[in-house]
């Protein structure tokens, strides 16, 4: 007896409210945007600038020990993680400690780092020090301009494959819902104040690739529908695409969210930012592909002559808002 979350043939109506959830989709932006403008985003140490410390030991790895030396010092954000390489032996265990930069400070100062390492060898005499590295402000804000850089490029990227692929009318549909999927993870991290580092920016670039693949599958299923049924209306177009592909659908997102909660409890602080996102976005992707890319799709309407010769009738497009 093979697993089903849904029935193998479902008839649900998405579309009897599409504009409710057009309305809704930019109503959780509008939010999200309001909280990013409020409140910010909680940078970490790529984007804030910091100082990177290695450490090595010949004991294992402790980190709320290392944490609970160095929470003395007061020196805000601190991150602590432990380094696995194949090429270690077992007396290598090695550590990363990243400090943000302290207010007023261009970089942490030499007297700084001297205290982190004083406060480290109390509690692990054996440690040892292999590198010290800053990231000062100027590189971290060419960072935060390189991140945001590699997001639009890879919506932009999506937006060319999409409209070469299907008709233009598809791609702004999977274009604004990959925007809704982006935003709406931006502005969680801001209202809930998660650390935003670059492990969230490799995260936005995953949801990017998960909610397309989504899209992608819906959109195929509608493409060859539209070409079987040239009669049927827009939205029974959709609606039979989408109930078509649902089992498939909501088996691929339980299957992933799965994975990605026993990460979120057990995986540790130091994956924890990235998880999350990951989570959110596999929720939020699913919605946006179902919801917000075919209702959008089913606002600008789509060409239904699709055997017209080239040099026949020129190609007219049948909007279908108005179903």
């Amino acid at each position: 007896m093979r697993l089903r979350l849904v029935p193998e043939s479902t008839s649900f109506d998405f579309f009897s409210r599409w504009k409710l959830w057009l309305g809704i989709g930019a109503f959780l932006i509008v939010l999200a945007f309001g909280s990013f403008l409020v409140q910010g985003l909680n940078y970490g140490i790529d984007f804030q600038g910091g100082t990177t410390i290695r450490t090595e030991s010949p004991r294992a790895v402790d980190v709320a020990e290392y944490r609970a030396a160095l929470e003395p010092l007061g020196l805000g954000d601190v991150s602590i993680s432990e380094v696995f390489d194949p090429a270690f032996g077992e007396e290598r265990n090695v550590a990363m400690i990243r400090v943000q930069v302290q207010e007023g400070d261009e970089a942490i100062s030499g007297a700084t780092v001297a205290a982190m390492q004083d406060a480290l060898r109390e509690v692990r005499p054996d440690i040892t020090f292999g590198a010290v590295e800053s990231v000062g402000p100027k590189v971290s804000g060419e960072l935060v301009q390189t991140a945001a850089l590699a997001v639009v490029l890879a919506i932009g990227a999506v937006l060319v494959y999409i409209w070469l692929r299907f008709e233009w009318q598809f791609a702004v549909g999977a274009v604004i819902a990959l925007v809704h999927d982006v935003i709406l993870t931006i502005g969680i991290f801001s209202e809930l104040q998660i650390r935003f580092d670059l492990a969230i920016i490799a995260a936005l670039l995953t949801i990017v690739g998960y909610s397309l693949n989504d899209t992608v599958v819906v959109f195929d299923r509608v493409r060859e529908n539209l070409i079987k049924y040239k009669k049927m209306p827009l939205k029974d177009v959709l609606n039979l695409s989408i109930n078509e592909t649902l089992s498939r659908t909501f088996m691929t997102s339980a299957t992933t969210l799965l994975a990605l909660i026993s990460l979120l409890v057990l995986g540790g602080d130091v994956i924890r930012g990235f998880v999350f996102a990951m989570t959110w976005g596999v929720i939020v992707g699913t919605y946006s592909s179902i919801f917000v890319a075919s209702a959008a799709l089913l606002w600008l309407g789509v060409k239904r002559d699709w055997d017209t010769p080239a040099d026949g009738p020129a190609a007219g497009t049948q909007f279908g808002a108005d179903a």
